[in-house]
């Protein structure tokens, strides 16, 4: 039997890569797809999922969701991706519409009616956080829930202290910590590096002359400029596939550990800042008052990947 998936997706350069790993695996059924704002608006980052999962041939329900985070204003990063998302080259747009279900309702409902799914986010915790909210007992339903987010070992990459999906709207990302989903965190810090694709990968994958290689190379050729600047690394980062392919396979993490993490909601220098017990404190005397919220719930954290089973699993899915 296929495992049954629900990914919530902020839909821009990376997250369609991911879409399309998980649309193309073939032990793996995605149930519904849920859009929240993030890299984009919400309306553009909905046309881009129907956009992928038609480029896909996949028939799968995709529903828009909340167009801002709970408490703070939106802020996209359409610096990275581009002003659709997909590096500005005018994709046309989608044949089919959004379902009129809102995603929230839809994460709800989905989850309901598929015991034991794997949930996968790739933006924003907005959605997820209003579900969890409205619905608590829906997380005892979720057999996993892949998180890509969070900087739990270094840097961020929208300010020192935190990685853009958390920092977007860190209120959402906190209640999902502390919501008793089993949440496994898939920092960024797993896409730098040895994870990047570089010039020698990208001709790889354009050799494969696949309409889907050459599109997921493509809708990120503004994400590799921006990259560069940010960084000085040349390629293209991926940390929405990084984590779809370690929702497929969690073997692909080489080093995984569990521990409390909480998110920081009070400070705007370090907004949206995950932070992780690594050496199991927090449950101490001195530490307990302030960490309550998130005692007893541990997160499972992935410290490190396999970088050419991460590379073979992408080229699979796009050949």
């Amino acid at each position: 039997m296929p495992r049954t998936f629900l990914i919530d997706t902020d839909t821009a350069s990376d997250d369609a890569v991911a879409l399309i790993m998980a649309l193309r695996a073939p032990d793996v059924r995605v149930a519904a797809i849920t859009v929240v704002a993030g890299n984009v608006p919400v309306a553009q980052a909905t046309r881009n999922a129907l956009y992928t999962v038609e480029l896909c041939g996949a028939n799968v329900p995709v529903y828009s969701g909340a167009a801002k985070p709970l408490l703070r204003t939106y802020e996209n990063a359409t610096w990275f991706h581009g002003r659709d998302g997909l590096g500005d080259h005018n994709y046309p747009a989608p044949k089919q519409a959004p379902k009129k279900t809102h995603a929230v309702d839809a994460i709800i409902e989905t989850i309901e009616a598929n015991p034991g799914l794997v949930l996968i986010t790739l933006g924003p915790l907005t959605n997820v956080a209003l579900a969890i909210s409205r619905q608590p007992a829906i997380a005892k339903n979720v057999s996993r829930c892949v998180v890509m987010g969070g900087n739990p070992c270094c840097e961020g990459n929208v300010t020192p202290a935190a990685e853009y999906n958390i920092w977007v709207d860190p209120e959402a990302a906190r209640v999902v910590m502390h919501s008793g989903l089993p949440v496994e965190l898939i920092g960024w810090h797993l896409c730098r590096f040895g994870a990047v694709l570089g010039p020698n990968d990208i001709a790889e994958v354009e050799a494969f002359r696949t309409p889907l290689a050459h599109f997921a190379i493509e809708c990120n050729s503004h994400a590799r400029v921006a990259l560069k600047t940010q960084t000085g690394e040349d390629g293209i980062c991926l940390p929405d596939p990084v984590a779809m392919c370690l929702a497929i396979d969690p073997t692909v993490g080489t080093d995984w550990s569990d521990h409390y993490v909480d998110v920081e909601t009070q400070s705007e220098l370090s907004r949206g800042m995950t932070i992780v017990d690594k050496l199991n404190v927090a449950d101490d005397e001195r530490n307990r008052d302030v960490w309550k919220p998130a005692l007893g719930r541990k997160a499972k954290i992935c410290w490190t990947i396999d970088n050419a089973r991460w590379k073979s699993a992408l080229y699979k899915a796009l050949r």
